[in-house]
């Protein structure tokens, strides 16, 4: 079985060419990305519908696959921006029909959740689950991935982007401060909410935001390098120590045994690092995504629309779900 799977929840518009086995044929993607400010959904579907043949044609190239020898075709079907979802849902009905083929709607989530779980070689493992508008700790409970703790307002990504922006360091902001956190040396004290495995990142920024004023207040306006370092350094050591400490309540409280880090902050080098001590402290196994993997991709749809078909899940309506939450899947592929 080959199976094409389309990601287009937010700025990434991804096609991944998947086989049965699991191997990773093709994973092209095109992100919209801007030099200041945010995701602006109407650009970003513009940028997704502009590109959206390109990636296609690119996956099939470098796959050696044709387009006839598809055998499914997997979409993103939330949760994600409205505008956004709707470019990649097109595309998938449209290829469904012309080839005569199967067509299945995936959560985004889980696909990170399956992927990850595929190159890790985990069963039953607690999953820190990081991207940007979603944050949550996750284990498989009763035919469901359970949320046993969340973020309780924006999701770590959108937190981090968010911060960036306060710099001016553009969108998407996470890999930047990842590389300016490593330069600082002075930690700032900032909130710490946690509130038993749920936790918030609001508070956080508000008081960066406050920090960063003050500072451009006391130096004409300017930012130094080494308080952009240390501000960077601060946020990240806080907001992980806090998804540590969560996941590692989690760990404790339903007693698994394998910890696995995934989503598109999984690529930040010090949450790995992080949560590698802690789970090195408690005797578990710990494991990331691998980085090419870890970003939203099309492989990882298709790698869930794969497990869903073999399991006999049909999509009987296609129409996007922009707000479906993780817990809300019923997981018939896991045993």
């Amino acid at each position: 079985m080959i199976c094409l799977g389309i990601e287009s929840t937010a700025h990434t518009f991804g096609v991944g060419i998947v086989d049965g086995s699991g191997k990773v044929l093709a994973n092209e993607k095109a992100i919209f990305t801007t030099e200041s400010g945010g995701i602006r959904p109407y650009k970003a579907f513009e940028h997704h519908v502009l590109l959206a043949e390109f990636v296609l044609k690119s996956a099939l190239q470098n796959s050696g696959v044709k387009l006839n020898d598809i055998d499914l075709i997997a979409f993103a079907q939330g949760p994600g921006l409205g505008l956004t979802l709707r470019s990649g849902a097109v595309m998938a009905r449209t290829l469904s029909k012309l080839l005569k083929k199967p067509l299945i709607g995936v959560n985004h989530c889980i696909a990170h959740v399956e992927i990850g779980k595929q190159t890790s070689g985990f069963k039953d493992p607690i999953t820190l689950y990081v991207s940007g508008a979603n944050t949550q700790i996750l284990a498989f409970a009763a035919g469901r991935y359970r949320v046993f703790g969340e973020t309780l307002d924006t999701g770590v990504g959108n937190f981090l982007d968010n911060f960036g922006r306060l710099l001016g360091l553009g969108f998407p902001a996470g890999p930047k401060i990842d590389e300016l956190a490593k330069l600082g040396k002075n930690y700032i004290p900032l909130n710490y909410t946690i509130k038993g495995m749920d936790f918030s990142f609001s508070g956080i920024l508000t008081n960066a935001e406050k920090k960063i004023r003050d500072e451009r207040e006391k130096n004409n306006w300017k930012i130094s390098d080494a308080f952009l370092h240390d501000i960077c350094y601060s946020v990240q050591e806080t907001v992980f120590a806090i998804l540590t400490e969560a996941t590692e309540r989690a760990i404790a409280h339903i007693n698994k045994r394998e910890i696995l880090l995934t989503g598109g902050v999984a690529a930040n080098t010090r949450l790995q690092v992080m949560l590698a001590s802690m789970a090195k402290d408690r005797g578990v196994k710990f494991k990331v995504v691998p980085r090419e993997l870890a970003g939203d991709n099309g492989a990882m749809i298709a790698c869930a629309g794969i497990l869903a078909h073999q399991a006999k899940v049909q999509t009987k309506d296609s129409a996007i779900v922009q707000n479906w939450r993780t817990d809300q899947v019923n997981a018939v592929w896991v045993k």
